[in-house]
């Protein structure tokens, strides 16, 4: 199989890694030049230290290039990136072969999950040639081989089931999921949450607090899963409850790393310097507070994170806030 692949951040190198060591012919685009000749010449990824490209793995600058003669294309680009890049490729009439999203997020101004972006820009021609991979899958772990599952998920699926035998190694195990909103919906949401389990582990907080913010967290995710029509089942698994764990729980999630500096008294603009890479999170705070708007759900934790990153409120003061709220019956 010859794969194109495009984004090279931690997250799209360590994927096109692992599909190149599995003997396809993958080319790699990153719109950062300095970044490919680095990658070229053999040096470690900037974010990956110690993990250099496989042999086989064909680095470029130019998109046409990387997605030219290929069987299949992947994306590991921003949230926020994902429809530019998309439009790029249409306006170039570049596309045709199948397109695999690890994207996680929800798109500001439409509302719209990765999935539906796509769809939204390549039409509804393309649809059976849209498909996702999301699950608890840090770049890190996944480079040393630790064993991984995650979930595969398409509108067509025949591509899902080729996604699912594409990506499988030893190592990574991918599941399928037919609900390809709740795979989609629960990838983005855990990054809000991660955000608020380290600012509560920033504040000294303990394990209790965080036992609490992951329940209460997936609590809304699940409600405005529901509102928005994903399986409960979905946003219960490895998309859903088990990246939600993952990132939570890992110091190595830059959405974690995000919220322990804005606890340590960083502005988020220093936060996000720091990081040197988007914080997804930060970017869907504010458009899972857009969809809440529509749908009438309330959702305390995001409406905390979403002060803090973009109004300005203390941390401390918005877990006062949280803590301030009237007790209601507990509802799963």
């Amino acid at each position: 199989m010859r794969i194109g692949y495009l984004g090279a951040g931690a997250w799209g190198f360590c994927l096109a890694n692992l599909l190149a060591e599995k003997g396809y012919e993958v080319k790699l685009w990153t719109g950062n030049m300095t970044l490919a000749e680095a990658l070229k010449r053999g040096e470690s990824h900037p974010k990956l230290q110690d993990h250099q490209a496989e042999e086989n793995l064909v680095l470029t600058t130019d998109i046409k290039e990387a997605v030219t003669d290929v069987d299949l294309i992947v994306e590991s680009v921003t949230s926020k990136g994902l429809r530019p890049v998309l439009e790029q490729l249409k306006s170039q009439d570049l596309l045709g072969p199948p397109i695999v999203l690890t994207s996680k997020g929800i798109e500001q101004g439409t509302g719209l999950l990765m999935s539906e972006v796509a769809l939204d820009v390549l039409g509804a021609d393309y649809k059976e040639r849209i498909g996702c991979l999301s699950g608890p899958s840090l770049a890190a772990e996944v480079m040393r081989k630790l064993p991984t599952s995650v979930v595969a998920s398409a509108y067509n699926p025949s591509l899902m089931m080729t996604i699912c035998e594409t990506f499988t190694t030893s190592c990574f195990r991918v599941y399928p999921n037919e609900d390809m909103r709740g795979v989609s919906f629960g990838g983005a949401m855990k990054n809000i949450i991660a955000i608020a389990c380290a600012i509560s582990d920033g504040l000294g907080y303990g394990e209790n607090t965080k036992a609490a913010l992951m329940t209460r967290g997936l609590h809304e995710i699940r409600k405005l899963g529901d509102a928005i029509g994903c399986s409960a089942d979905a946003l219960n698994g490895l998309s859903g409850m088990g990246d939600l764990c993952a990132t939570c729980l890992s110091t190595l999630s830059r959405n974690y790393i995000f919220g322990k500096l804005l606890a340590e008294g960083h502005t988020p603009d220093e936060a996000r310097e720091k990081i040197g890479m988007v914080v997804e999170g930060a970017y869907t705070c504010a458009s899972a507070l857009e969809l809440s708007a529509k749908t009438g759900v309330d959702m305390p934790i995001t409406e905390a994170i979403h002060a803090i990153i973009y109004e300005g409120v203390k941390p401390q003061e918005a877990v006062d806030a949280l803590l301030g709220r009237a007790v209601k019956q507990e509802h799963l």
